[in-house]
This record gives structure tokens, C-alpha cells and sequence, in this order.
């Protein structure tokens, strides 16, 4: 029996899932058959299709075209198209990426099917199971076979749990993405060229998480931080943030002094938009780690982070969505400290693939 007889599937549902899996793809290909399950949960353009092209992730095996709904719903739906994929496929493991629904859905289909799981970023914790990531994070690694962990504390974390089997320290594959377009990431996109050219420094806000979105207080609180920031600020607009935005009717609010609002950004101008920022000003985990690796100052507009070394260092600051908050720590930031790169230097894909394809029988 050669290695490529063995099959993983690897399941994926949102955009930073995508990134995940276009620098995990390439390296569990050297050693497996990688069937590749694409839940769906996030199927607009932009946030979906646009990525699969511009990284030259494969093209899915199956799509289930789950689309969005309550959570329960949703990770029903998953679990049983989910299932039916597992028992059909008979793979040797499955991947799952992040916190999402469609990772607990797997997760669950997984065990069910008694096939070994393999969590990428696993042991993340934000300590409150009122976020709907926490739950999932929970479920996962309790249901987790093969545990791979962005950091030590994430190591350490699943030790307080009672976990230490098959658990490894390999860093970060998002990193890893970024070091393969450390070049096009230096160029100046089209978006920040008018700013820059007038030789003005611009923030780069983005927002989507749910005690966010569907607070009409909170996007106010947002935006009027941004405008009164004296800074241009360059909005990609998500859209279930444009929708809420829409559906409270404060239109008007993308109309502040300073504010440019914008479609989402591919991955390299998302990268782009980072590396040539002032500050970044965010409540994606993704984002406050690529800015941290870019040395680029980030302002978290959520109020917990599970990137907590971001923090011991200077790089990010935790404000919620608290316009007065927001300006402060804007004007008033920590002392940065010289970054230790916890979350490696590019080769946790490699890492994550080696093992794997050591543990799981031929």
C-alpha cells in the first residue's frame, strides 16, 4: 500500500479557513489523497470563491452549500452531509481548522464515524462560552484525536485540561501564507496609493463578529471612533456587517469624515491594506495576528482575545467597541516590545504533515 492510498478529508467552511487550508493543501499532498469538503458556510463571492482562486487552493470535492441560519441549524445540516462524505470516503484522519460551526460539525461526524480528528489551532481559549467560537473550540478538542497547537500557551491550555497526548507545538499555517507572499505583501494596493501618495497615514478597520454586528450601539460606537480618529480610514465592508449596518438604518454612518468604505478584500490586498497601515483596528483573530507579525499596531474591537501574547507584548490592545476606549489606546498606546514571532516562521504546515503522516497507520 503507498501513502497517497490514504485518504484525508479535510473540511472547511469560512474565509480564514480558506487561507488555512491554501498552505496546509501542498504538504498533506505529498504524503495523502486529500479530499477536500467545503460546508458552504460561507458562500459569497468574496468571501469564498475569490480566495480558492487567488491562493490556487484545489478545487473542492464536495460542496454542501449550507449557507447561513441559526447555529443549530446549521451544524445539523453539516453533521449530516458530513457523515455521509465520512462513511462514503472511509479516510484515515480528518482536518479541521479554527472555531467555526462547520469545525464542530466535523469534529462531530468524525468521532461518530470513528475516524481520528486533527484540530488545526487547537487548546485557543477566550474562557467565555457565551461566544459561539468558544463552544466550538470546546467541542473540538474534547472530540480530538491529534491536537495541533499555533502557541504555547495553547499547548498549556490543553494541559490545564487534562491533555497531553498527541499534542504538538508546529505554529501557525497562516504564517506560513504569509511568508510565501512576504514580496507582494511590501507592494502598495490600490486602495492606500491616493493616502500614501499625499503622504498620509490611514487606519484599516474591518468588523464582522456577531456582539458587534447585531448591536446597533456597538457599529455607532465603531464608526464614530474611526471618523473621529483624524486618520483616513479604509472600511472593507463584510457583508453580513453591511446587511446589519442596512437593516438598523445607519446608512449614514458610512458617510463620516474620514471613513472610505469599500467591497472586502482579496487575501494579498487584505495584507497589503496591513503592512502599509498606521493601525489596524479589528475584531478578527486572523487580522490581529497578521498585523502583530507585519509590526503593525492593532486595536481589538472585541473585548477578549485568545492571542494573548499579542498583548504581553505591546502589539494589540483590547477595547471592544467603545469609541472612547478606541480613541485612547489610538493616541495612547503600549510600549511595544521587541516580538518574539510565537507563532513560528513558516513551516507548520510542513510540520503538521510530517506528523500525520508518521502517526496514521499505511
Amino acid at each position: 500500500m503507498t501513502a497517497l492510498s490514504r485518504k484525508i478529508v479535510t473540511v472547511v467552511g469560512a474565509r480564514p479557513q480558506f487561507i488555512k487550508l491554501a498552505a496546509l493543501s501542498p504538504e498533506i499532498r505529498k504524503y495523502f489523497t486529500e479530499v477536500i469538503v467545503h460546508t458552504g458556510q460561507h458562500y459569497d463571492t468574496q468571501l469564498s470563491d475569490v480566495f480558492f482562486n487567488e491562493l490556487n487552493i484545489p478545487e473542492p470535492d464536495y460542496r454542501l452549500g449550507v449557507g447561513s441560519g441559526l447555529p443549530g441549524w446549521q451544524i445539523a445540516r453539516m453533521l449530516e452531509e458530513i457523515e455521509k462524505i465520512l462513511l462514503k470516503e472511509k479516510p484515515a484522519a480528518v482536518i479541521v481548522f479554527g472555531d467555526t460551526n462547520s469545525t464542530a460539525a466535523a469534529a462531530i461526524a468524525a468521532a461518530k464515524c470513528n475516524i481520528p480528528l486533527a484540530h488545526v489551532e487547537a487548546g485557543l481559549r477566550e474562557f467565555d462560552k457565551k461566544i459561539p467560537e468558544e463552544t466550538n473550540k470546546l467541542i473540538t478538542d474534547i472530540l480530538c484525536d491529534y491536537y495541533f497547537c499555533p502557541s504555547q500557551t495553547a499547548v498549556d491550555t490543553l494541559k490545564d485540561m487534562g491533555i497531553t497526548q498527541n499534542v504538538f507545538l508546529c505554529g501557525d499555517v497562516m504564517i506560513d501564507i504569509m511568508y510565501q507572499f512576504a514580496d507582494r505583501i511590501k507592494e502598495i494596493p490600490e486602495l492606500a496609493k491616493r493616502f500614501i501618495e499625499e503622504k498620509r497615514n490611514y487606519l484599516l478597520l474591518t468588523f464582522h463578529r456577531k456582539n458587534n454586528i447585531l448591536s446597533p450601539e456597538a457599529i455607532t460606537q465603531i464608526l464614530e471612533a474611526a471618523s473621529n480618529s483624524g486618520y483616513p480610514v479604509i472600511f472593507p465592508v463584510h457583508p453580513a456587517t453591511r446587511q446589519k449596518i442596512e437593516e438598523f438604518g445607519l446608512d449614514h454612518l458610512l458617510e463620516l469624515p474620514g471613513i472610505f468604505p469599500c467591497a472586502p478584500c482579496t487575501y494579498i490586498e487584505t495584507q497589503q491594506l496591513i503592512h502599509h497601515a498606521e493601525c489596524v483596528l479589528t475584531d478578527s483573530g486572523g487580522i490581529t495576528k497578521e498585523a502583530y507579525y507585519q509590526g503593525v499596531r492593532c486595536i481589538l474591537l472585541d473585548k477578549q482575545t485568545e492571542w494573548v501574547e499579542t498583548l504581553r507584548e505591546g502589539w494589540n490592545s483590547v477595547c471592544g467597541p467603545d469609541k472612547n476606549r478606541i480613541l485612547y489606546q489610538l493616541f495612547h498606546p503600549p510600549k511595544a516590545q521587541e516580538r518574539s514571532f510565537f507563532l513560528g516562521n513558516g513551516d507548520a504546515s510542513a510540520k503538521i504533515a510530517k506528523i500525520l503522516n508518521d502517526c496514521l497507520p499505511e
